[in-house]
């Protein structure tokens, strides 16, 4: 099934490993929820020798321990769980392997923006069939967020802070009083939520200022801050896991030398010092830097040396993607680059060797055909 999907939610992708957990799983579980905790915490974290199970459960999300379990214990009680951190820390990687986990269910999803109303999470009307029958539970289409209700599932809203003050405050009833009334309707109208029901929230710390959340919504969310991931081992592991994945996807064999992972690593870790130390926002990429950047850099390299290359990721093509990929802004972004590649990468190239003057030689020609 998983083939015909371009991308198959976790409960899809993961549905073989989700079965056999929940088969040999004989720990208490709240509410409805497929898996008990422990099990929720060995899905997205992996398997360890000291667990005692008969088979490998692969890591899917790398970060600390606590965030995972503090999460997982917000959501066993009646709170919602607020994920926070800058873009691409895998805070809706993690709502998605938490609510796949829990409930087998992740696809109901608000996507918060501007343009985001209170009927996208309470309900809408199908026009045509109240025309016809007149208001009623039938012609009523629930939200995903009103369907987790009736379903006693964990429903997500992405980017809440994207959405406006009363969308936001939409959400402040249902989470405390657990129910929405349909004000249209004489008999059956209001959906009260089931044991199980739970909101997980995603919002961009970098958003800060956009639609700042009202202090009666944020006391009913635990905040769960995600940092950048800055320790490379991790950071490797996490570009590994997700370069597997894509080659897999794309159904490609292409090797992804080490040393070119290092050096996009460095990079990155460079680059991020280089903002950390700069004085205004012109001295900065408006790139966040994350690793899920990263991770599109190295996408981006792999399918040109595919398609356009020799089926090999040379030190060149990684270069000419990274530029690609950070220069947004001319002429900001591609001086700061520039500077990087004469200050840092020159001098590496000169005292490392290896792949680095390659590399030196692609960002170098990929400036100069942006600038």
């Amino acid at each position: 099934m998983t083939e015909n999907l371009l991308r198959a939610p976790a409960e899809v992708k993961y549905a073989e490993e989700l079965d056999y957990l929940e088969s040999i799983d004989t720990g208490a579980k709240p509410f409805t929820w497929r898996l008990s905790p422990r099990m929720v915490r060995m899905f997205v974290l992996g398997s360890e020798r000291a667990d005692g199970i008969d088979r490998e459960i692969p890591q899917k999300w790398f970060g600390d321990r606590s965030f995972v379990e503090r999460a997982i214990v917000t959501l066993a009680s009646d709170r919602g769980l607020l994920l926070i951190g800058d873009p691409g820390t895998g805070k809706s990687w993690l709502a998605e392997l938490l609510s796949a986990a829990i409930c087998r269910n992740s696809t109901l999803v608000v996507q918060g923006t501007a343009g985001t109303t209170e009927d996208h999470i309470k309900y809408s009307w199908n026009v045509a069939m109240v025309i016809a029958r007149g208001q009623s539970r039938d012609s009523l289409i629930p939200s995903p967020i009103m369907t987790a209700m009736e379903q006693g599932v964990v429903g997500r809203f992405e980017e809440l802070t994207r959405s406006t003050s009363d969308v936001q405050d939409a959400l402040i009833s249902i989470l405390s009083e657990k129910y929405v009334s349909i004000p249209e309707l004489d008999d059956d109208n209001i959906v009260f939520a089931k044991p199980g029901f739970s909101i997980i929230a995603t919002a961009n710390s970098r958003d800060r200022g956009v639609n700042d959340l009202s202090s009666a919504l944020k006391r009913r969310f635990n905040f769960v801050r995600i940092p950048v991931v800055t320790n490379k081992k991790s950071e490797a592991e996490i570009v590994r896991f997700r370069t597997v994945e894509l080659l897999k996807r794309h159904q490609i064999e292409l090797d992804v030398p080490p040393t070119l992972l290092d050096i996009l690593l460095q990079s990155f870790a460079d680059l991020r010092t280089a903002a950390a130390s700069a004085t205004s926002d012109d001295e900065k990429l408006e790139s966040a830097l994350s690793t899920a950047e990263q991770i599109g850099v190295l996408e981006d390299a792999i399918l040109h040396s595919q398609f356009f290359g020799d089926a090999q990721l040379k030190a060149h093509t990684l270069a000419g993607s990274l530029v690609g990929s950070l220069a947004r802004r001319s002429p900001e972004d591609l001086a700061i680059l520039n500077k990087y590649w004469h200050g840092v990468v020159e001098p590496r190239s000169k005292a490392d060797g290896g792949e680095w003057p390659e590399f030196l030689a692609g960002g170098r020609e990929a400036i100069a055909t942006l600038s």
